[in-house]
């Protein structure tokens, strides 16, 4: 899939009350969004047209858009996030989201984050994790099969969604965690496995034959090095601190 356009979403002063599993201090809002502008320069760097939608100081994980919508070329699916402190951000998102595709709205029951889905041609993989249940998959499966797609479960044992320890990286190539290297839905794809002590940068970025990876992670830098993509490194310490990642900061389409 080439991309050609992203939303995003500013952060807000109020990012150090959002949720995170991480024990790694409270974020900086200035340098959240100091990190945040630099994301936003890559993706213009790389030839996407990016509109960034004002901070919601009422919810202060907004900023990850991607867990509100999963946008492919036929239509948007706008999630239920499994957080229920999130769930109000689908009404702030869904307007303009609806500019752009079909939208179709996930209905009683189901709940989804879109760091679950990761899409790779006509293929979804879908985390069964923390933020998204079986209903979630299940209506998701319903909107998107009769466009010829297939929709895959895949249980979240570790990490908060699925892209946080499986991402596609171009070149029929995953990256992803040890404890994921065996899971018979991966078969197929050539795999990148990430240490435990870099785990964090399998949340690497894939847009249109570049890879978005955080710095400060060598081992995994030099397996990417290997497929032999253009490589740009950005500083997401603070990003981090939210259990937030490359991913999770746009929707691409």
């Amino acid at each position: 899939m080439y991309f050609t356009h992203a939303i995003t979403r500013l952060p807000a002063d109020s990012v150090a009350h959002g949720l995170t599993t991480a024990s790694l201090g409270a974020p900086d809002p200035a340098l959240t969004r100091q990190q945040f502008r630099e994301y936003i320069d890559i993706l213009l760097q790389l030839g996407l047209t990016v509109t960034t939608l004002p901070a919601l100081p009422d919810y202060p994980d907004a900023h990850f858009v991607e867990d509100v919508a999963v946008l492919m070329p036929e239509l948007a699916i706008i999630t239920n996030p499994g957080a229920p402190s999130r769930r109000g951000e689908i009404h702030s998102i869904a307007p303009l989201v609806s500019r752009f595709r079909h939208a179709v709205w996930l209905g009683e029951g189901a709940r989804m984050d879109g760091g679950d889905v990761l899409m790779v041609d006509k293929r979804f993989f879908i985390g069964l994790s923390s933020r998204t249940n079986e209903a979630g998959i299940s209506q998701f499966a319903a909107a998107v099969e009769k466009f010829g797609y297939s929709v895959q479960a895949v249980p979240v044992g570790a990490g908060l969604h699925l892209k946080s320890i499986v991402n596609y990286v171009g070149r029929n190539t995953l990256i992803l965690s040890e404890d994921t290297v065996n899971n018979p839905a991966f078969s197929g794809f050539a795999q990148i496995v990430l240490s435990p002590q870099e785990e964090y940068a399998g949340n690497t970025l894939w847009i249109n034959d570049t890879l978005i990876t955080p710095s400060g992670y060598p081992h995994t830098l030099r397996q990417l090095q290997a497929l032999g993509l253009p490589i740009i490194q950005t500083d997401t310490s603070e990003i981090r601190k939210m259990d937030g990642g490359l991913t999770c900061l746009s929707l691409r389409f």
